[in-house]
């Protein structure tokens, strides 16, 4: 039986300047009315607020990202065009269309609708009509798109969030986490750029009736530039919404406020002290040795770890607490070792919130040692086996 061992290198930034090395727990002085908070800055990764970021909640209307990534994907495959069109058939028109009373983007039952006017209905009016004449129409049934959606989640790293349908109608299977719907929008954004623009569309008309977008915070000209809203009995009032300003980029999932009144002001206050309390940090070079990992067998004894890019954070401005960096490996790394072999991770901590995690990389290359000291490696894995 072979045991896998992990080995955690500390690594104290007081190299750093004071304002690396003194740094406040980012959610120090600031609270927000939300039962369940993830706030990322999306170029470095950094966490700046969370908050139950992983407990699952009913998915609502923000299932409706999932629907938009699985039509992204079929778009960007070829498997569909702008130009294809679906009838509106019966199910759709009674569950999401006009007879629903629920958002809807009128479809008129019995005719046909082109995949592009389809994606502005589910990304401006957050139509449910929308979704489903996506769904049947490109998997022949709700229940096969559906399929589709939690293969590609899994996919993607969503390893909690679960769909039932492709609008988030109320359904027991339709659940998620605000960390993984952070996921989700960063990677329909980095994935589907071009695709963005549908998001922050002020209108949107059809079948003569003309919609504003249903996204109350593009009204407020704070920077946001997508995504989508949602509401659940269950869960209360959700949101994620991206944002762009003054040099950052920012993503945020926030569930469980009380009203959509309570999710405009609060999403407002979050982003604003997001943008006026946080600033960039490069805590290592790119190419900077972080730590030394242990090699088994090898002729020489350690062999340094990088990171493949220049590893930045975004910090509060009034720092107060220390920086920890641990590097997290598969002990031994066994000869011989190449170089830019992945072994291992970065984790990032600001007090006891975990920032930032960044994978990290061998920077050198160690040969075979003799046979004694392999002898004397051996020796050493073993002691460690056994305690």
């Amino acid at each position: 039986m072979h045991r896998r061992l992990f080995a955690f290198l500390i690594v104290f930034l007081s190299t750093l300047n004071a304002a690396h090395a003194q740094s406040a727990a980012p959610q120090a002085g600031f609270d927000v009315k939300a039962r369940q908070v993830y706030l990322i800055e999306a170029e470095t990764g950094t966490v700046l607020f969370a908050r139950a970021e992983d407990e699952v909640v009913p998915a609502a209307s923000l299932a409706k990202l999932m629907t938009m990534a699985t039509v992204f994907k079929a778009l960007a495959s070829g498997d569909i065009t702008l130009e294809t069109q679906y009838p509106v058939t019966e199910h759709a028109w009674r569950t999401g269309g006009a007879p629903s009373r629920t958002s809807t983007m009128f479809a008129a039952l019995k005719s046909n609708v082109r995949v592009e006017d389809l994606v502005r209905g589910v990304t401006v009016q957050f139509a449910n009509d929308a979704c489903i004449i996506l769904a049947e129409g490109m998997a022949g049934s709700e229940t096969a798109f559906v399929e589709r959606m939690n293969s590609q989640a899994r996919e993607l790293g969503l390893s909690k969030s679960t769909f039932a349908n492709a609008t988030g109608l109320p359904n027991p299977g339709n659940r998620v986490t605000m960390r993984e719907m952070v996921l989700l929008a960063r990677h329909l954004q980095t994935t589907y750029p071009e695709r963005m623009g549908y998001f922050v569309e002020p209108e949107f008309e059809w079948n003569k009736i003309k919609q504003r977008n249903r996204n109350p915070l593009l009204a407020l000209n704070i920077g946001v530039t997508g995504f989508v809203t949602g509401f659940s009995e269950e869960g209360g009032y959700s949101i994620v919404a991206s944002v762009n300003r003054d040099g950052k980029h920012l993503l945020l999932a926030m569930g469980g406020m009380e009203s959509d009144k309570a999710r405009v002001e609060e999403s407002r206050r979050i982003i604003e002290w997001a943008l006026s309390s946080f600033e960039r940090r490069t805590l290592f070079k790119q190419g900077e040795a972080i730590a030394d990992a242990s090699v088994y067998g090898g002729d020489a004894s350690t062999v340094p770890l990088v990171a493949g890019e220049q590893v930045d954070v975004f910090l509060p401005k009034d720092n107060s607490q220390r920086l920890v960096a641990r590097v997290v490996y598969t002990w031994p790394v066994r000869a011989p070792v190449e170089p830019d072999k992945a072994v291992g991770t970065l984790k990032i901590w600001n007090d006891k919130q975990l920032l930032r995690e960044v994978p990290v990389k061998t920077a050198g290359t160690v040969g075979e040692g003799t046979l004694r000291a392999r002898a004397l490696d051996a020796l050493i894995e073993l002691f460690f086996f056994w305690i």
